[in-house]
């Protein structure tokens, strides 16, 4: 088995040592702002089979969203209580909202891909690609020229996230062309 087998395994089924890790890294997390620029990927396996390249011109971002419902406006009397709900759903998943906050605080950039970093009780981290659309590193590169080029495209859900959400990449029964 090569490197990137066994570190998919450790994520899958951590044992007690990497559970202590992933807490001690949790704590660490909390403390940071919401929107941090990591070094390196938490989960170098799971970056590399998103497009990530660990070369000039890729920015891994971690990005801490909020867990629960989205609270709606109380609006007093008038309403039928059916009229008056508290929580709303919105159609947007957790990974495609840490995408575009991610994306707002580097406007030069686009995402290329994302994936689940981890979670606490009150908050959902993921860690987002980035690619610079102007460094020369991307636009020698055809595929990625490509996708830099699609400006907003974590707003139109044009990535892997927006597109799940959208329902776009349904699998299993019913979801063939007929």
């Amino acid at each position: 088995m090569g490197l990137y087998k066994y570190l998919r395994q450790a994520w899958k089924k951590p044992d007690g040592e990497h559970e202590a890790v992933y807490k001690q890294r949790l704590i660490l997390w909390r403390k940071q702002p919401v929107t941090v620029r990591a070094v390196y990927p938490t989960r170098l396996d799971r970056a590399r089979s998103l497009g990530y390249k660990s070369k000039q011109g890729f920015l891994i971002v971690r990005q801490r969203v909020d867990r629960g419902g989205r609270m709606r406006s109380n609006d007093r009397g008038g309403r039928r209580p059916k009229a008056n709900r508290r929580f709303m759903i919105l159609d947007k998943n957790y990974q495609q909202v840490a995408e575009e906050r991610a994306v707002q605080k580097y406007s030069n950039c686009e995402v290329l891909n994302s994936y689940y970093a981890g979670e606490d009780g009150k908050h959902y981290w993921y860690e987002v690609i980035l690619i610079d659309r102007a460094h020369p590193n991307i636009q020698n590169d055809l595929v990625l020229r490509r996708v830099a080029a699609q400006k907003g495209r974590v707003f139109r859900g044009l990535t892997s996230a927006g597109k799940r959400s959208r329902g776009v990449r349904l699998k299993g029964k019913g979801s063939e062309k007929t």
